[in-house]
């Protein structure tokens, strides 16, 4: 699957799930707690989050804010973010969930 960031204008927010292979979740774990810190500091990301499932301790869901589209393309252009879009199945048993969301209430943090 290609990540298509759909068309529009204005902030985008991204909700997702991640479901690891059990012999690769705590890899996965890291590996996706790892962008926390250099996304935050990108221009653009307005929020970035990682959290565990409560239903499903296995499947982990992040949640991003973009203040514009342009910002997240410039984000998963990112030279570790294209890896993992590459390598992305080693680690999950199923391709990533991705909700794309037009944020109602998004401001500037």
């Amino acid at each position: 699957m290609e990540i298509v960031i759909p068309e529009g204008s204005g902030p985008i927010a991204v909700h997702g799930f991640a479901r690891p292979r059990p012999e690769r979740a705590e890899e996965l774990e890291r590996l996706l707690l790892s962008f926390v810190a250099p996304t935050r500091a990108e221009p653009g990301a307005w929020q970035y989050q990682v959290h565990r499932d409560a239903a499903d301790p296995t499947t982990l869901v992040f949640y991003e804010l973009w203040r514009s589209r342009d910002d997240l393309r410039a984000h998963l252009a990112q030279p570790d973010l294209a890896r993992f879009q590459r390598d992305r199945m080693h680690y999950l048993r199923e391709d990533l969930e991705i909700h794309w969301l037009t944020p109602l209430t998004a401001e500037a943090p």
